[in-house]
């Protein structure tokens, strides 16, 4: 079964081709100009994704080496996401469905990147269900109980900002350029993390918190300068190590309390800041040190891709799930 996937829930064009749950091909053109601006502009998302969706989709097909002919189906992010990028995915996948007389497959974003965790790989364990998955992006951070690669359920999520956007905004406090988070995982491994503390909020249940964090982080930094107008300079590889700790410990404390309350030793993670090295390694001691079966993908399946699409298209095909043309993206679903 031959998949053709589109993503273009943010600021990259992704287009791919699964066979079955193998990956064929999977191309994602980046979108450069946001740096300027020290943060993704909507505007010009959804704009460089109308100029880059045939190509990245060509270049999908080439690699695959199939025709859009050879297609079962054809599956696309509907949401969440910013919704002039939403747009065009949604609209490029509608009319090639309509022009081809092929299924179209409608596919959540977040259960899109829990879902990569299915992707055939060699030498790469797949979790056993149910399992827990902390989904930790710049716009989302859940700990999802998954009890099958259709049902999922989220048990926590952040009441304000996510974690991925806390790294950002402060990288953002620090100077550094955007997408900031990679920076700090940069900085962090020549810093000390125990150079600073950072106050960690009390959070109800498995619910998150980093707004205060943000805030917190922001006044330290003021004080400090005032007191040496190079603090930051001086200090950065420890600031970001000490700040990269925090958030990393919030992360690892939630879910270490979700498996143990909930008896579930079978731990995923996923989204962009599944990236970052330390909470890599965090995990990694949760499976060294607390018995914790856990699964890290590789770093091609943590950002946004569209070969999460392709895999979470083929379940849905499998099921008999599809969408008619008169489906509709959304920035929140």
């Amino acid at each position: 079964m031959f998949i053709l996937g589109i993503e273009s829930s943010c600021d990259d064009t992704s287009a791919a081709v699964s066979m079955n749950t193998v990956i064929l091909s999977n191309v994602v053109s980046s979108q450069l100009i946001h740096k300027k601006y020290g943060g993704v502009v909507p505007e010009l998302a959804s704009r460089a994704h109308e100029k880059n969706i045939i190509p990245v989709v060509e270049q999908a097909l080439k690699e695959a080496k199939i025709k859009m002919e050879d297609l079962n189906g054809i599956a696309f992010t509907k949401g969440p996401g910013l919704l002039g990028s939403l747009l065009v995915g949604t609209s490029f996948a509608k009319a090639a469905a309509l022009a081809l007389n092929k299924p179209l497959l409608d596919v959540h974003h977040m259960k899109a990147h829990i879902l990569a965790h299915f992707i055939d790989q060699k030498e790469k364990n797949k979790p056993n269900f149910p399992f827990l998955c902390l989904t930790v992006s710049g716009g989302h951070t859940q700990i999802v109980l998954v009890k099958s690669h259709l049902e999922m359920e989220v048990i926590g999520k952040t009441i304000d900002d996510a974690a991925g956007e806390a790294f950002d905004k402060a990288a953002k406090i620090m100077g550094l350029e955007y997408p900031g988070g990679p920076l700090i995982d940069k900085y962090a491994t020549n810093g000390d993390p125990e150079k600073f503390k950072f106050a960690k909020p009390k959070i109800a249940d498995y619910n998150f918190s980093f707004s205060g964090l943000k805030t917190s982080f922001l006044y330290f930094i003021q004080k400090k300068i005032k007191e040496n107008p190079n603090f930051i300079s001086e200090e950065m590889p420890n600031l970001c190590a000490s700040l990269q700790k925090t958030i990393v410990d919030i992360l690892i404390e939630k879910i270490k309390k979700a498996s143990t309350n909930l008896n579930i030793n079978e731990i995923a993670i996923a989204g962009g800041v599944s990236a970052n090295s330390a909470l890599r390694k965090a995990l990694e001691q949760l499976n060294k040190n607390h018995g914790k079966n856990v699964y890290i993908p590789d770093f091609e399946y943590c950002t946004d891709n569209a070969a999460m699409i392709c895999i979470s298209g083929y379940y849905l095909f499998q099921n008999k799930i599809f969408a008619d043309q008169s489906v509709t993206c959304s920035a929140r679903i």
